[in-house]
This record gives structure tokens, sequence and C-alpha cells, in this order.
């Protein structure tokens, strides 16, 4: 068997995520944060990623988790501005095989695969066995999936439900969703639930106040709250529970028994922001099927690399995904 290592990579909106990983072995190896902005598509970030980690022998096979839908060849990111052929690429970096599946596919398969130490339980009581499991995450957008039971494996759905119309679950959220509306239009779940979501949130904030948000990144906001600043402070406080919100929808949407789990770049840098806030609650909070809610287990993903982790099956195996069990 040809032992030379497999090629992965989890591209965003701003970074891309680059690891070797060996055959026979889900590890990734020399793993690598690069910007998508410098430069001019994935092919050549690859090229950088490989010539600075010296590999001996170049890799045959490789596996990328895109943060776009992947409908055919042509991949149209939905926050960058890469836009590429996914045969021209695999021909440009001399590949015999290149698998490109959404970014939360990829997550959605490593599930089965995070230990014990990769998560952190928010609630809920067991997961049901062999019953469907809801995966969704902020960061430069929201990435939302699941994994469906079928007789041969976890099936891994790939979605766009971060796109779904953000619903308000109480007065002052229905006026900050209104304010948002009229400079955007259509307001989605990822409009409010992403890095730029929280920055459009403290917007809306500081508009119904009756003055201009002066500007700021995400990273800005999340140190101002955690300084006690009360604007910064609301902002991320309705951001945890609008992502209960959502997170519960889609709990009921799939029947997730067997767990929802929480990933991408924004909660798990937060986690005691997040653990501490309402977000819980406000998962629950559906009325009839509020009991139906309480028993389902909600973790947050904390491993470093998720995406790598359901990557790796896709350099050992195209089917990989479909093969795994809990």
């Amino acid at each position: 068997m040809d032992d030379t290592p497999g090629l992965i990579a989890d591209i965003g909106g701003t970074n891309a995520r680059f690891a070797l990983v060996a055959p026979r072995s889900a590890e990734p190896l020399q793993p690598l944060v690069l910007h998508c902005a410098d430069y001019a598509g994935p092919a050549e970030a690859a090229r950088s990623y490989l010539e600075r980690v010296g590999v001996e022998r170049p890799p045959r096979r490789a596996a990328f988790a895109i943060a776009s839908p992947v409908l055919g060849d042509r991949i149209e990111m939905t926050n960058h501005a890469w836009r590429f052929s996914v045969a021209q690429v695999r021909d440009r970096l001399d590949l015999e095989q290149l698998e490109v599946v959404n970014d939360f596919i990829a997550v959605a398969m490593a599930v089965p695969h995070l230990a014990t130490v990769d998560k952190v339980a928010v609630g809920g009581g067991e997961a049901t066995p062999g019953a469907p499991v809801a995966v969704l995450g902020p960061g430069t957008g929201l990435g939302v999936s699941a994994l469906v039971p079928t007789a041969g494996g976890w099936l891994p759905i790939a979605t766009e439900g971060g796109h779904v119309t953000m619903a308000a679950a109480d007065d002052r959220e229905a006026e900050v969703l209104a304010w948002l509306r009229q400079k955007q239009g259509h307001v989605s779940a990822e409009r409010v639930l992403s890095g730029p979501g929280l920055i459009n949130l403290y917007s809306a904030l500081c508009g119904l106040a009756g003055h201009a948000a002066e500007p700021l990144s995400p990273a800005d906001l999340t140190r101002r709250a955690a300084a006690g600043d009360g604007r910064a402070s609301e902002t991320l406080e309705m951001f945890f529970a609008m992502l209960g919100t959502v997170a519960g929808n889609l709990a009921l949407t799939l029947g997730a028994r067997g767990g929802v789990v929480i990933a991408g770049g924004i909660v798990p840098q937060l986690l005691p922001s997040f653990l501490a806030s309402g977000f819980r609650r406000r998962f629950e909070d559906k009325g009839r099927f509020t009991g139906y809610l309480e028993h389902i287990p909600v973790h947050v993903a904390t491993h470093p690399y998720p995406a790598f982790l359901g990557l790796a099956g896709l350099v050992v195996s195209p089917d990989g995904y479909a093969a795994t069990t809990i």
C-alpha cells in the first residue's frame, strides 16, 4: 500500500487550515493555518503549505472542506472571493484524487471520532442511540449539517441551513431584526450568528439607542464584553440566545435526539461566557415541546481541528465517512 501522506484542508472564509494525514491514521500531522487573503486560490495556498512543511514526497490524495455549497466541479465560496474548478486544482497539485466537501460535512463526519476531552456538555440528558445528530457552528459564516443513521453507518447531510430566516423570540430581538431588515433586506441566521453577525447585532443595538456604532472587529467586541461594556455584553448575550433559538429549531426539525454539536471558530473561544449565557434556556424554550428538548444533549466541540478528523477518512477512503459508527 502507498504510504505517502495525504493532504487535508479546512478552508473557511478567513483561514485555510492544512495538515497531512498518514495512511491508516486519522491523526493530523503538521497542521498550519494560512490566511486565505494571502493567496489567489486553494492551489496556491496548498503549495505554500507543502513548501513550508517540507514534504519529502508530494501527496497523491487530498480532501478539502470548503465553506460553500459543493454542487459540482465549479466552487464559488460564500464568504470569500475564491472561485475555482476542483479538476483544475487537482491537476495543478498533481493529485490522483481530490475530494471536496462542504466544510460542515467534514465537521459532521468528525463527530463520531470526538473523544470525551474534545467536547464540553451544555445540559440535557443522554443521547438516544441511532437517532439523528444536529451539527452547527458560527465562524466567518454559520455552518449547519447533520448525521443521519443508515444501515451502513452515519450519513452526513450537506445543508445551507445558515441562510434560513432568523426569527425573533422576544420584543427586543424583533426590534433588532426590524432594524437590520431596513439595512439589509433579508436577515438570515448567518447575518447575526457569525463573526460579521456579531457586528451586525452591535450596530443594530447602537442604532436603536440613537447613535452610530464604533467600527469594531468581533475580537474588539468580545474584549469589551469581557471588560464589562454594557452594549457589547448585551450583543454577546443576544448572540448566544439567538444561537439557542436556531439550535433548538434545528433539533426539532431533524428530531436530533442523538444530540446537538456546536463547532465553528467563535463559541469554543468564548466558552466561559457561552456556558454562563441563556443559550440552554433558549434552546429548550419551545412551548409544548420544551420537555422534548430538555433531554437532548448539546456539546461544544473543543478539538482544535474537528474538520480534520472527518477529512482524514476521505483521504484513506472516499467512503470513509459513511462507514463510521458511534
